[in-house]
């Protein structure tokens, strides 16, 4: 059976996961603590007033957090923070971590990258940011806005290429073979693009706006939050999701799924819901193991390790923790 090590926070968890081999967890005052199983806990708080958006690095190796000080940073398990890039004044609740130590943050109508060597460019846009995504290679990015989504060449001064569909899009994500790009819907619904043409995937029928997604170990399905169930549509085919239905796992009746978080090796996701309740399920029978009973609020982040043998979650209402699986 599952066993829990519980976490205390202070307020709402913004992310938690893994960084190197230690679990993280990011709250909203702007506190990060680090778990590590050998040496007990590191707590760190770069920043001067509240932590917004954190991300994994592309290496695995830190968590790269954004505030509304207008600071990024990029932070490691010992403690250790380096400052990334300074905005003054600005609210930066976009980043999005890309390979080589590339960092692309936004506010307003405005991203940026940082790449390594200190160099950054600057990518302005005629309506609000409303979501960032590194390619899994190269360096493109992709940046949901208004009725649609802009690719730029981040390292070069290549023409960016207009991808369009009415309507406000937010969180965005390529798949993990780089041929398609999805985005989250301000409406209840996902939209994507069949990158080799610019076909239009429009994903709909949800009750709740979708606010978690998660690409399965081999990219064959992605899962989405938003519904009584794990919606996983299938990307297998040369049209995508289109024609096909998509896999309902972990359904119930009484409470809507508030985040998912794909197994990194195996054909099993994690599923956690507006009570609190954290279920695994496998793909090809929907088979389900209970991980967490409800608590006192949502669950609103979860990551995995590695190795898929630990699992990190944190709530709205302070509640976090590891979960080890054992056989």
């Amino acid at each position: 059976m599952p066993t829990i090590a519980p976490v205390d926070l202070g307020g709402f968890v913004v992310r938690a996961g893994f960084v190197e081999n230690s679990a993280f967890f990011a709250d909203g005052e702007g506190n990060i603590i680090f778990q590590r199983d050998e040496d007990g806990a590191v707590t760190v708080s770069p920043h001067k007033s509240g932590l917004l958006a954190a991300e994994i690095s592309h290496d695995y190796k830190s968590l790269v957090t954004s505030g509304d000080d207008g600071c990024i940073y990029s932070v490691k398990a010992d403690g250790s923070a380096a400052l990334v890039a300074e905005r003054p004044r600005k609210w930066i609740d976009l980043i999005a971590c890309g390979p080589s130590g590339a960092v692309a943050f936004a506010s307003g109508r405005t991203a940026w990258v940082r790449f390594a060597d200190g160099r950054e460019r600057e990518f302005s846009h005629d309506r609000a940011v409303g979501g960032l995504a590194f390619a899994p290679k190269g360096m493109r990015l992709a940046v949901a806005r208004y009725d649609g989504a802009t690719l730029w060449w981040a390292a070069s001064d290549g023409n960016p290429v207009e991808l369009t569909w009415k309507g406000a899009h937010l969180g965005t994500c390529f798949s993990p073979d780089g041929r398609y790009l999805v985005t989250a819907m301000q409406e209840n619904a996902l939209h994507g693009w069949r990158l080799s043409d610019s076909q239009d995937m429009r994903m709909s029928g949800y009750p709740a706006k979708v606010k978690s997604f998660s690409w399965s170990a081999k990219g064959k399905y992605l899962a989405t939050s938003g519904a009584n169930a794990a919606i996983l549509w299938p990307f297998s085919g040369k049209t995508g999701p289109m024609g096909q239905q998509p896999l309902q796992l972990g359904t119930r009746s009484d409470a809507l799924v508030t985040g998912v978080a794909c197994h990194p090796t195996e054909q099993v996701v994690a599923i956690s819901y507006q009570d609190g309740m954290i279920m695994m399920c496998r793909f090809n029978d929907n088979a389900e193991v209970q991980l967490r009973r409800p608590g006192r609020g949502p669950i609103g982040t979860m990551g995995w390790d590695r190795d898929g043998s630990r699992l990190a979650f944190g709530s709205e209402a302070g509640e976090a923790g590891i979960i080890y699986l054992q056989d």
